[in-house]
């Protein structure tokens, strides 16, 4: 198991609502509990929903995606060690301990798509 990041909100994210947010958002559901972004056609899954949505990301493409779908749902993204990230002025970035980490700009890391980080 990955490491995990969650999509939370103030108030309880209901399944039909994230149902209908997503669609318009460029996100697709898949069977009952898979959040889908495609790149050139194919379908990548970004987060499972669980009562929560989370995902384990393996790439800043899916990064990049779980922050869209975040800001989609008016909600922040956050990390098992309660991490937040971010995006500001088209940077991505991880806000912890008071510190702020880019992890680059959000347009080239959606358009370079979901290739794996290396091991």
């Amino acid at each position: 198991m990955g490491y995990e990041l969650r999509v939370v909100r103030e108030s309880p994210l209901a399944f039909a609502e994230l149902a209908k947010a997503i669609a318009p958002a460029g996100f697709e559901l898949r069977g009952s509990d898979e959040i889908v972004a495609r790149h050139w056609g194919a379908a990548h899954v970004v987060a499972r929903w669980q009562g929560q949505l989370a995902g384990e990301p393996g790439s800043d493409w899916q990064v990049a995606q779980l922050l869209r779908l975040s800001a989609v749902l008016g909600a922040r993204l956050v990390g098992e060690d309660g991490e937040l990230y971010a995006l500001r002025d088209g940077i991505m970035e991880v806000v912890s301990g008071g510190g702020v980490m880019e992890l680059g700009k959000f347009d080239e890391i959606i358009e370079a798509g979901p290739a794996a980080w290396s091991p």
